[in-house]
């Protein structure tokens, strides 16, 4: 079954205390996050990586403080999350060639990561049968790709332990919204313990 990993918005400014939009506790779950990229890598699974890229005066820092600000160090990932072959994938019109890319970064900036223009082009390119989703913030940013990959069809799964909320209620509704909708839990020992070519 050709498997996508997805990587949500796992960068320095919501992952570590010091970060300008920290989600306590989310620092616990880095090597999770890790060990699942070097996986993902070691079974050829493309990990297509979300990253906000926030300008300055961004819009969306009406509604939160700022963070991830494009070129900050706060927008950075965890250098051990990061893959050797990485392709950059800007939210500006036309896709570039990701063949052979183990990791893609695809940026936004909104919490939704289909706002970025090229993600269905990529996502059809691609042509997987199965998602794995994990990353921050589960029912903000996590949702909207998990929520956006279950319209398109497939088998979208939630590494529940390789995921950070905000607030653990809004986490159990969406888990429960989830898969009603036809999404699967599961976590990153099942995860890898499964190869699927």
């Amino acid at each position: 079954m050709k498997t996508v990993f997805v990587d949500v918005d796992t960068q320095l400014d919501f992952l570590y205390p010091a970060g300008a939009l920290y989600v306590p506790g989310a620092e616990q779950i880095v090597d999770r996050i890790a060990a699942l990229n070097r996986f993902a890598c070691s079974h050829g699974i493309p990990v297509v990586s979300t990253m906000d890229a926030h300008a300055e005066d961004d819009p969306e820092f009406r509604d939160w403080p700022p963070h991830c600000v494009a070129g900050t160090a706060g927008q950075h990932k965890p250098a051990s999350t990061l893959l050797e072959r990485r392709v950059l994938v800007p939210n500006t019109q036309g896709l570039r060639e990701v063949g052979g890319a183990q990791q893609i970064l695809l940026e936004k900036q909104a919490l939704n990561c289909f706002t970025n223009v090229n993600l269905r082009d990529l996502l059809s390119r691609l042509a997987a049968e199965r998602y794995v989703v994990y990353g921050v913030v589960t029912e903000i940013c996590v949702k909207c790709a998990a929520f956006g990959l279950l319209e398109m069809g497939g088998r979208i799964e939630i590494a529940t332990d390789v995921v950070k909320e905000l607030d653990i209620s809004a986490q159990a509704q969406m888990f429960e919204e989830f898969t009603a909708k036809g999404g699967i839990l599961t976590n990153s020992t099942e995860i890898v313990s499964e190869v699927y070519h």
